[in-house]
């Protein structure tokens, strides 16, 4: 299966891009983001393709996405306004504020991943390679010393994969009872470091 990567997503590729994050996070949001209705529709509207790159088929089908999170905004912002606007007052009040104990602040000198997922049908491919590998790309041109993520207890196959592109694990943090709401038990934060110009790259 020939794909290119590009910047941000394609035309009328929202509603594909929701549809492919929440089946690879369902299992982690699940519980708090259903029911699967709105759930879509709010990813829908808070997706913002200018923090993302886009795995694209040859007929133009959107494949795999790679999100990021800068000072100026996310691939997936969570405010209680727009969770209101789907959920109601109520329902989107405590879905935002549990959703918050998951949020990672942005840090000086790094680009921060906000998700990374491959259709099903695309898997195994290299598609999350190239995904990851324009990630690190984008950190070189903003001159960004590193690349940060993290990855669940529950998810080794990422895990993998991130260490294979020279992510390296870091603080383990456990979620102690919200296991059983987020469908995990811990999440590590795993940096990738670029090598000092002049120096030879991770890869």
């Amino acid at each position: 299966m020939e794909f290119t990567i590009a910047v941000g997503l394609p035309l009328n590729s929202k509603s594909i891009a929701a549809r492919l994050f929440w089946e690879a996070f369902s299992a982690k949001l699940g519980r708090l983001m259903r029911p699967e209705k709105k759930a879509l529709r709010w990813l829908e509207d808070v997706i913002d393709p200018a923090f993302a790159f886009g795995a694209v088929r040859s007929d133009g089908t959107l494949i795999g996405v790679a999100g990021f999170k800068t000072h100026d905004g996310a691939f997936v912002s969570v405010t209680l306004a727009d969770m209101a606007r789907h959920y109601g007052w109520f329902g989107g009040t405590w879905r935002g504020l549990l959703l918050s104990l998951l949020g990672r602040e942005t840090a000086a000198a790094q680009l921060l991943m906000d998700g990374i997922f491959v259709a099903a049908v695309a898997r195994g491919l290299g598609v999350g390679s190239a995904l990851l590998s324009e990630i690190k790309a984008a950190a070189a041109r903003r001159d960004l010393a590193e690349v940060r993520l993290d990855v669940i207890d529950s998810n080794p196959r990422a895990r993998a994969l991130y260490e294979r592109h020279g992510f390296v694990a870091g603080e383990t943090s456990h979620l102690g009872p919200l296991r059983h709401l987020f469908g995990f038990r811990s999440a590590t934060t795993m940096v990738f470091t670029r090598a000092p110009i002049g120096g030879n790259r991770q890869t």
